[in-house]
């Protein structure tokens, strides 16, 4: 059972960032839930080896959800059944939040939120095909206009376990202000376990949005991009994190990244280099250098005596 609470904390998925190696790192500093970067549906039924490649899990990773995006029922319904044959996966998570153009573009993501109908389907096939204990998705507070409680109650009419709602609609993508009271209303209105999402980005907002919303829990995505120690931070009401604990971090980081893309981890690397260095003296130079580094001896020698 996952251990849904004010306490209870998910990493959410980032295209291009969380995958194995960053959910690896984070679940040290004691995240209860992560989350797949977000995978196709029509890329892991026509594509099975690489679509389950973005689905496997660190040994670290348990309890784990993998989360799909689509819009064709049969094809998700063949999505399911191939991760169904894998083990270690506890949740299928379907993304109804998604801002992306090309994503929008194919009704997948948000765009599912202009048409319901088809939203409660998918969350139906899910459900009905699944061999796994939860079905979840997330969800935004509409696409144009706010309705949220009436998506989370098709949710959970459709046979959602929970739900985790981002306090924005599409058309506001990441920009204004999450509307944390709406999450709040939308909380008091089902009776599935609801997570808020959006601009947590402290341990002292994650308290102040549970004190809002009544949520069972918090999902946090941009926030722990270079700051996976922020879980760590929450869970021990602290705004410090011991320097040595960060240099472990970033080389275990680095290791990993490379072990699981090979050398290609260290081009994509990169990005995360520059978000650690972040308010570090002589960031910028560091950044520089290391965009030009690629030889991986030559880069974790720079990473040791940066950090």
């Amino acid at each position: 059972m996952l251990p849904f609470g004010p306490d209870f904390t998910v990493l959410a998925p980032l295209a291009g960032y969380t995958d194995l190696p960053f959910r690896s790192v984070v679940k040290k500093f004691g995240v209860d839930l992560t989350v797949s970067e977000m995978i196709s549906s029509n890329a892991l039924a026509h594509a099975p080896e690489k679509g389950k490649k973005l689905a496997l899990k660190s040994e670290r990773e348990t309890p784990y959800s993998v989360q799909l995006a689509g819009y064709d029922a049969d094809i998700i319904r063949r999505a399911v059944e191939i991760l169904n044959d894998m083990d270690g996966i506890d949740v299928i998570d379907l993304n109804c939040g998604c801002p992306a153009p090309k994503i929008v573009g194919n009704n997948s993501g948000s765009g599912l939120l202009k048409d319901l109908p088809q939203m409660a389907r998918l969350i139906e096939t899910i459900k009905k095909t699944s061999n796994k204990q939860y079905t979840s998705c997330k969800i935004r507070l509409g696409f144009e206009g706010k309705h949220g409680v009436e998506i989370a109650k098709l949710c959970e009419a459709s046979g959602a376990d929970f739900i985790a709602v981002h306090g924005r609609t599409r058309a506001m993508k990441f920009g204004g202000e999450v509307d944390y009271e709406a999450i709040g209303e939308i909380k008091a209105a089902v009776n599935i376990p609801v997570i808020a999402n959006g601009d947590i980005t402290s341990f002292e907002k994650a308290k102040e949005v549970i004190s809002i919303t009544k949520c069972d829990g918090i999902m946090i995505g941009r926030a722990a991009v270079g700051n996976p120690w922020i879980f760590y931070q929450i869970k021990h009401n602290t705004t410090e994190v011991p320097k040595e604990l960060k240099r472990e971090v970033v080389l275990e980081h680095f290791d990993e990244m490379v072990k699981f893309h090979g050398d290609y981890g260290l081009i994509l690397f990169r990005k995360h280099l520059h978000t650690y260095s972040k308010g570090i003296e002589g960031a910028a130079a560091f950044r520089v250098l290391v965009n030009k580094i690629a030889d991986v001896r030559l880069m974790r020698e720079y990473i040791e005596e940066f950090f």
